[in-house]
């Protein structure tokens, strides 16, 4: 398939590492311009200079603002205020134990994880409406669907990012705006390293760390390793371009086989 994107312009939120990054280089491949957006601005220009290592060709805007706020949100929109592809991609997690979760903590996930994504297509829908034409991406989790006993916050927000999507692609019905949710699944990034060992034996080599991991903690995984953070990027390319036309108000997963059933 030809996907182009030339003479789009495409926001992916938390983009400075991992699956945002991955994302952010994919679009920028098939010709859109890219706002690659993180909180630290030094840190951010840095990474879009790797970006640009890797897609020479590509279109890099550094948005930096944190958008776990509302300021931030402004920033960004002000920043970047014609948005063709909205990719919500920032998101925190990290495991605690249900009972020892705080209310700022359950504040904390649902303001990042969700609000962020909210600000945004309030900000961006409209005009996309408008011209006929846009897609809006929020980066879910196999979380949403098989919340994890050692991050529930983390998947209650994520669950909430389902319903957010279903509900804006309504808003957005027979525009020719597509409203999606990408379920992903256990992917291989710096953060998740960090996180698998959190929960197996820090002495173990990478290799074995992450069997281990997908073993004891991820058994459901048909795939039984690690996705890659670019093949979340295929799929989000996939459904930015004119060829999903037909695709919206989904949960697509790209998860590995992870969650146990035969519908999204």
């Amino acid at each position: 398939m030809n996907v182009d994107l030339g003479g789009r312009t495409a926001l992916v939120t938390g983009s400075s590492q991992g699956i945002g990054a991955a994302i952010a280089t994919g679009l920028a491949r098939a010709g859109a311009r890219v706002g690659v957006n993180g909180r630290d601005a030094e840190r951010l220009e840095r990474s879009v200079g790797k970006l640009r290592a890797e897609a020479p060709d590509g279109d890099f805007v550094a948005v930096a603002a944190d958008l776990g706020t509302e300021e931030g949100a402004a920033q960004a929109v002000d920043a970047l205020p014609d948005v063709d592809i909205l990719v919500n991609n920032l998101g925190i997690f990290g495991p605690t134990p249900a009972l020892e979760i705080t209310d700022d903590e359950w504040r904390r996930y649902f303001d990042i994880n969700v609000l962020s994504a909210v600000r945004l297509i309030r900000s961006y829908l409209p005009r996309m409406t408008d011209q006929g034409w846009g897609r809006v991406l929020n980066i879910a989790s196999d979380s949403a669907v098989v919340i994890p006993t050692e991050m529930i916050h983390y998947g209650m927000s994520k669950t909430a990012l389902l319903a957010v999507s279903r509900g804006f692609a309504k808003e957005a019905a027979g525009s020719g705006v597509t409203v999606n949710s990408v379920i992903a699944g256990p992917t291989h990034t710096e953060g998740v390293e960090d996180f698998v060992y959190q929960l197996v034996d820090r002495e173990l080599p990478w290799d074995e760390a992450q069997r281990t991991f997908m073993r004891n903690h991820r058994p459901q995984s048909l795939l039984q390793r690690l996705i890659k953070p670019e093949e979340i990027a295929n799929l989000v390319v996939y459904l930015s371009s004119p060829l999903a036309s037909a695709t919206t108000g989904g949960a697509v997963r790209v998860d590995g086989g992870y969650v146990d059933s035969i519908l999204p």
